[in-house]
């Protein structure tokens, strides 16, 4: 359902709010302001008053006297008494008679009341409301309209320097040709060389990109301006292009230096031309575009910016002269997630025997910032352990915790239910384990987690793998099926804990038909394109109807293919799948060694 947004109320709403309040101020509270008080005294004092012709002002009502002293700055009230002789004596001692002696005041204190407190009023309103406006508005005065509100980072001794990243030698190599153009620019000129003006660091959410610039301001000795994407979107059309020229206004005063830009694609997405466009979004793009291949040129300034989704971006933005490198900030293979461990184990006490490679192999597909996790996570289990060290153990823990999450202690599985699950995640590891070119199985546990897993079966790589054969890939599709074989197998029914490698096993049978081309009916048809392949690789599929339906039979074929085969395997090694079962229901996790041990052998108790 769409939100309705109250529409904003006009200035002249604001001014009647005004005007409205200033009129009830003279109407109900000025006279009470402006009014004296009345001092109440006794007839024989006001009789003494009168001898002394200590009288000013007299009112005479049908209920009492109001009188004023000689100076007229008190007022005075007394009753009324009987006296045919009163009016002689007032006269006598030169008293005035009036009416409405309590309207009386200073003229002062009137023209302070009556004029001086509303504008006051009227001023103080004003200010509220232009500086509830201006918040509105994003906090920001009328002179600061268009100017950027850029951070300029200095070199700093504990900031972020290329040690501090690890994983992206690629990288750092084209962002340390940068800082090194900056420091020698000569040696760089005398070949006819000359530096991109752009750098477009891609890649995955959490890969560094944002620490690689970080690094670079660290790094160089020059100026260093650092905005986010989003920074330049204001509410008014125009301000957006005004910040950039007030940008790279301020980097060509104090060239060279370094621009960085974050999620650039907030700004620099593809003009369409459709109806109803973000006018602001494309006038920005093409200030932008201007300042980085205008007719002044930008010498000195070099552009650093950050995008997961570069696809997106605008084909001009994009283009050689503006941004004339791409760098990519991929997932660390083996050994650079083994460096990022290390470099984050920096600031934890790990004991001497942790092994970083082990661990970097367990982390397969991770990118730095879970990496960064995981030790944070070891670190926090050592705590709670009343430990001072960080131990192997808590860094393969905090490695489950990152992928699969907690442990749930308040879980508590039926004994049918528990058996289940032991034969479910050993119909996983005995399949793989009877194939060739499957992975390793490294953990079994059948302890729920809070992601909603009630066991899992973990397989780990000797070492990354760049290419999968199509054995490769359809093992992986029979070790998926291998735990709802085992409940068909033993139990005789089925349950729903397979629903996840139900559709693992399905994405992973269509993308060998749809993408890689693994079937020969198809052959070498891409029938499936991906977009936003840094974030999660959405697919659709460019095929007719008719060849979707073919797609689907082919996926179903492969699936009931693998899943047989599965059947056949768990079939054969009967005795071994009972064995392994029990030990597991009885442990609730075995390592991989334990695993193997009982495969080889044959027996529980070796």
């Amino acid at each position: 359902m769409k939100e309705v947004k109250s529409p904003k109320k006009p200035l002249i709403y604001y001014y009647g709010i005004v005007l409205l309040v200033l009129l009830l101020f003279n109407i109900l509270v000025a006279p009470l302001l402006l009014q004296q008080q009345v001092i109440e005294v006794d007839y024989g004092a006001f009789m003494n008053m009168i001898d002394e012709e200590n009288i000013g002002q007299v009112e005479v009502s049908d209920t009492q006297i109001t009188f004023t002293d000689k100076e007229e700055t008190t007022i005075y009230k007394t009753g009324l008494m009987d006296d045919p002789s009163l009016t002689e004596r007032l006269y006598a001692a030169g008293a005035t008679f009036s009416k409405d002696i309590t309207e009386t005041t200073s003229p002062i204190i009137s023209f302070l009341l009556s004029f001086v407190l509303p504008l006051v009023i009227f001023i103080g309103l004003g200010q509220y409301m232009s500086k509830k406006m201006m918040q509105q508005m994003g906090g920001k005065n009328s002179m600061s309209f268009g100017k950027s509100n850029a951070k300029i980072y200095v070199q700093s001794t504990d900031g972020i320097h290329f040690s501090d990243v690890a994983g992206e030698e690629e990288a750092k190599e084209s962002l340390a040709e940068i800082v090194d153009y900056l420091h020698n620019p000569k040696k760089y000129t005398e070949v006819g060389a000359s530096m991109p003006k752009g750098l477009l660091l891609v890649g995955p959410p959490g890969t560094g990109k944002t620490m690689l610039a970080k690094a670079v301001a660290g790094e160089a000795n020059v100026p260093f301006f650092s905005m986010s994407g989003s920074e330049f979107v204001e509410m008014f059309v125009g301000m957006g292009a005004s910040k950039v020229r007030d940008l790279f206004q301020q980097a060509k005063e104090k060239a060279p230096c370094i621009v960085f830009i974050d999620e650039i694609d907030a700004i620099g997405k593809r003009r369409d031309g459709q109806f109803g466009g973000n006018d602001e979004r494309e006038q920005t793009l093409n200030q932008l575009l201007t300042e980085m291949d205008g007719f002044e040129g930008n010498n000195g300034v070099i552009i650093l910016a950050a995008t997961n989704r570069p696809e997106s971006l605008d084909p001009a933005l994009t283009r050689p002269g503006r941004f004339d490198r791409r760098v990519p900030v991929e997932l660390p293979d083996l050994k650079g997630r083994e460096e990022i461990l290390k470099v984050h184990a920096r600031k934890v006490k790990a004991a001497p025997d942790v092994d970083f490679h082990t661990i970097a192999r367990m982390a397969a597909g991770t990118s730095g910032a879970e990496l960064a996790n995981i030790v944070n996570e070891a670190a926090l289990r050592a705590v709670r352990n009343n430990r001072a060290i960080v131990t192997q153990a808590d860094f393969e823990e905090s490695i489950e915790v990152v992928l699969a999450g907690y442990q749930k202690k308040n879980a508590i599985l039926s004994d049918e239910e528990k058996k289940v699950v032991a034969y479910h995640e050993i119909g996983h590891a005995l399949v793989a384990a009877m194939q060739t070119s499957s992975a390793p199985v490294q953990k079994i546990t059948i302890i729920p987690r809070t992601s909603g897993a009630l066991g899992y079966t973990m397989q780990v790589e000797q070492q990354d793998k760049c290419l999968l054969t199509k054995e490769e890939l359809e093992n992986k599709i029979a070790s998926f099926t291998g735990g709802r074989a085992a409940e068909e197998i033993v139990f005789g029914q089925i349950t729903t804990g397979a629903s996840n490698d139900i559709e693992q096993a399905t994405r992973l049978a269509r993308a060998m038909i749809t993408r890689y081309g693994m079937n020969d009916e198809f052959g070498m048809v891409a029938l499936e394109t991906v977009t936003n392949q840094y974030l999660g690789g959405d697919v659709s599929l460019a095929c007719s109807a008719d060849t979707q339906k073919e797609i689907d039979r082919k996926v179903i074929a492969t699936v009931k293919e693998q899943h047989e085969k599965a059947r056949r395997i768990l079939r054969e090694n009967r005795e071994l799948l009972d064995m392994l079962a029990q030990y597991l229901y009885e442990k609730e996790t075995i390592t991989g060694e334990e695993f193997m041990r009982i495969l080889q052998k044959g027996d529980v108790q070796q």
